[in-house]
């Protein structure tokens, strides 16, 4: 049947369109080619559309979105992230679909971010701002319910406007413009889901292992914020031996976790595979032999469920790696800010730094309420005041952005471990070193295993001249990621010579990579010094003068914004001053330090 659409003189007439024509543009859009037959995006939208139009708009919320299109028990929770996920996809789905076969069509049917009420609007009207929960249609006596759009849309504006202005001021004022159908939105990350654990053996004690190991991995993987990882409530509802496909087509996660365990006598045996569900092909895979005599069960499965969370969804890891090598194709920008954080911060040079930041400005523009983006814009806001790199002096100082950066994150993200870093560092460079140490205890109980975080928390604790701890943590980092620890080499090293192992300084810093990154050339210099290789020293501090002429005269002001005790401080003076580099004299430094003997001169 042939439905009319009104003219629009019509519409100025009718604000909104009548039931009628929105059940046909839903049809026009489910069968059309621009909208995928796979998955369950058709019934999630026929869903929520049929609901909105009768009156029950109240009723969209996850739980009955979960249980009526995706078909999950009576217990769903929260902890399941399906709806969220899918409705992301759906939205994509449909912003794709107006930009192509839709451009013309006269109705828009949206699902606004932050619920699953969809709005019903003329195509050539405005497009909705983001609604709350309670976003609607008609309420159940057929009468109009209270939307912001009724407030009109110059004051709606107005609304929006003060927001983005407060919350730009709350992040130091580099939020930059977003539009408003952005604002709140979060970009999709890579999802995972944990097959439950296959029971390869003959008795009780392999079965309970493979619970506990499923349990455990569904413990340790979420505290890692780059990735999403589907709740327990999907994983019990799988078979071990799921078929990839199924997981793609059902669920749409990226990477599906499986596995088996094998108790024979005293010995276990775990074999883990990481598969992505695109082509089924399988990323990475390992075998864990473990003895149950020397070791209990439960201390079993935390450790192997602790070392397969750190392979595979480290910053460095290997879904990283996957997303490196083959970037998704939706918010490829997004996701490409992440990858380029994680080169700059492997190189440490200003050319990775100003893309790193250009394109992590650009995503907290376009998510703001994105948590991850501002904690690696926070680190890289940071670098540019301490290292100097691509400084904007049309700015607030580096320093105090990095930290409303920071802040930002936590704010939108409490747990996310990249947001506590970001944190704990800035704290720590605008002189609050114990409220950056209390946020890194923090940090460091709830993900033991992020490297990323733990070589800089044991930078940070090294610097504040707790070497012997700093030590620990960075020795933790770099066995947990050897291929990704260049700058946590170069502090090492310096530990190791702060130590006194003046043979394990040497080779430590001769192993970090990092001939662009200035301080390295000046952190070798001080190596070389102490370890009486005093032309090597010469020449590394001479490539460091180069680098940073402004450095080496301002050296004392420089240590102390790395919370450096004076001790340490004097001693490392010392050493580049016995090369001849153009530090204060040991009068003056004893004199800005309140020093009155020389007991500290070399």
């Amino acid at each position: 049947m042939q439905t009319s659409v009104s003219s629009p003189v019509d519409r100025a007439e009718r604000p909104y369109p009548t039931h009628e024509e929105v059940r046909a543009q839903l049809v026009r859009i489910l069968s059309s080619r621009e909208f995928p037959s796979g998955g369950r995006g058709a019934a999630f939208l026929k869903y929520v559309t049929e609901e909105a139009l009768a009156g029950r708009a109240h009723r969209l919320k996850a739980y009955s979105v979960a249980i009526e299109v995706f078909n999950r028990s009576a217990d769903f929770s929260q902890d399941d992230p399906i709806v969220r996920i899918e409705a992301g996809r759906l939205r994509r789905v449909i912003e794709r679909y107006y930009l192509t076969a839709g451009q013309h069509d006269p109705i828009r049917i949206d699902i606004p971010k932050g619920g699953y009420v969809p709005t019903f609007t003329w195509n050539d009207a405005p497009a909705p701002a983001e609604a709350a929960d309670d976003e609607l249609s008609e309420d159940g006596g057929g009468r109009r319910a209270f939307t912001w759009r009724h407030l009109g849309w110059p004051v709606l504006a107005v609304f929006v406007a003060f927001v983005c202005a407060g919350l730009g001021y709350y992040a130091g004022g580099l939020t930059g413009a977003a539009s408003s159908r952005s604002v709140g939105q979060i970009p999709d990350e890579p999802t995972l889901v944990i097959a439950p654990f296959a029971d390869l053996g003959d008795g009780p004690q392999a079965a309970r292992y493979a619970v506990g190991l499923t349990e455990e991995l569904l413990t340790a993987l979420p505290r890692f914020k780059e990735i999403v990882v589907f709740g327990r409530e999907t994983s019990k509802t799988l078979p071990p031996d799921i078929e990839t496909s199924k997981v793609r087509d059902g669920l749409g996660a990226h990477y599906l976790l499986a596995g088996g365990v094998r108790v024979a006598g005293d010995k276990v045996r775990v074999t883990v595979r990481l598969v992505e569900t695109s082509n089924g092909s399988i990323l990475w895979s390992q075998d864990y032999d473990e003895d149950l005599d020397t070791h209990e069960l439960f201390a079993i499965q935390s450790d192997v469920a602790s070392k397969v969370a750190t392979a595979i969804a480290q910053p460095y890891g290997i879904i990283a790696k996957s997303l490196a090598a083959n970037p998704p194709p939706d918010d490829v920008g997004v996701h490409d800010c992440m990858l380029r954080f994680y080169a700059y911060r492997e190189k440490l040079a200003p050319e990775e730094h100003l893309a790193a930041r250009d394109c992590l400005e650009s995503a907290v523009a376009r998510f703001p309420a994105y948590a991850t983006a501002w904690s690696m814009l926070s680190i890289v806001q940071l670098d540019e005041g301490r290292f100097q790199f691509n400084p904007q002096s049309d700015k607030v100082p580096a320093m105090e952005r990095a930290l409303g950066s920071a802040r930002r994150a936590v704010s939108l993200e409490p747990d996310n471990t990249r947001a506590l870093q970001a944190l704990m560092t800035a704290l720590f460079f605008n002189n609050e070193p114990k409220e950056a140490f209390e946020v890194g205890e923090e940090a460091l109980a709830a993900n033991p295993n992020d490297t990323e975080f733990l070589g800089e928390l044991g930078t940070r604790v090294a610097f504040s001249g707790q070497w012997e701890r700093g030590a620990e943590l960075l020795d933790r980092a770099i066995k947990l990621n050897p291929g990704g620890a260049g700058y946590y080499f170069g502090t090492r090293a310096l530990i190791a010579c702060m130590l006194q192992d003046h043979e394990k300084a040497v080779r430590l810093i001769r192993k970090a990579d990092l001939k662009k990154f200035p301080l390295f050339h000046g952190v070798a210099a001080v190596i070389y010094s102490e370890a009486g290789l005093l032309a090597d020293a010469k020449r590394e501090g001479e490539v460091f003068m180069n680098m940073r002429p402004d450095y080496l005269p301002n050296i004392v002001a420089e240590n102390r914004k790395r919370n450096l005790p004076q001790k340490d401080s004097m001693r490392i003076i010392a050493a580049l001053r016995r090369v001849g580099l153009p530090v204060p004299s040991a009068r003056d430094v004893e004199a800005e330090f309140g020093v009155s003997d020389t007991a500290h001169r070399p």
